[in-house]
């Protein structure tokens, strides 16, 4: 390949979230909980696959958890690509939150999982959880080290992962800070697409969510 088809070279990323679980429908905060997802959550991927069922991908990439999993090879679909399972890409760690009500966790205004929802940019986990510094970390670590090397080898890749990981993932392409850190609004199987060209990122387009 000569310089100038190496400088014309892209790379599309398709990052979609996992589909509905019963902890979602709950709003309990699932963090590195391993549930399914559900019979709504099988449809919404299903969907998702079929508004995708154009996209030539090459190369799949998942969080090991089993919603990201099951909603990886309903995206795949018929497809015969290798789905990597990568231990950077699950959920963000709640700790002792994990299994709680959203609404639960509202109930105190000094606790560090309310500023995780209201003030992310003041989030201190404590101990048993995981931090905003650490989440990005792996996720950037991933990012350098398994998707751009890819770049000159594939076109299309599809990375199935959770609402906050992806966010991490996301947010500094788009140059969102941690302090907005929900930003996008991203429903269940929620997909980004992200150009990647010459060692650069950039957000193409955004699909909040099937219905």
């Amino acid at each position: 390949m000569t310089t100038k088809e190496n400088e014309d070279r892209t790379m599309n990323i398709y990052l979609v979230r996992h589909g509905e679980t019963d902890w979602n429908r709950a709003t309990k905060l699932q963090g590195q909980v391993d549930i399914d997802i559900n019979e709504n959550g099988v449809a919404q991927a299903e969907k998702a696959a079929k508004r995708l069922e154009q996209i030539p991908f090459e190369r799949a990439f998942c969080s090991p958890l089993i919603r990201a999993r099951h909603t990886a090879r309903i995206l795949i679909g018929k497809r015969n690509i290798q789905l990597t399972a990568d231990e950077r890409l699950k959920e963000i760690n709640f700790g002792k939150w994990e299994g709680m009500r959203y609404r639960e966790t509202m109930e105190d205004s000094n606790s560090p999982i309310y500023n995780f929802f209201k003030h992310p940019g003041d989030y201190a986990p404590g101990e048993d959880a995981e931090s905003f510094e650490k989440l990005y970390a792996r996720t950037g670590e991933f990012v350098r080290e398994v998707l751009l090397p890819l770049e000159r080898k594939y076109e299309t890749l599809l990375v199935v992962a959770h609402g906050a990981l992806n966010r991490s993932i996301l947010n500094p392409i788009a140059g969102v800070p941690v302090s907005d850190f929900w930003h996008f609004h991203m429903g269940n199987c929620a997909t980004a697409v992200i150009e990647c060209k010459a060692g650069n990122l950039k957000l193409l387009d955004y699909v909040d969510k099937e219905p």
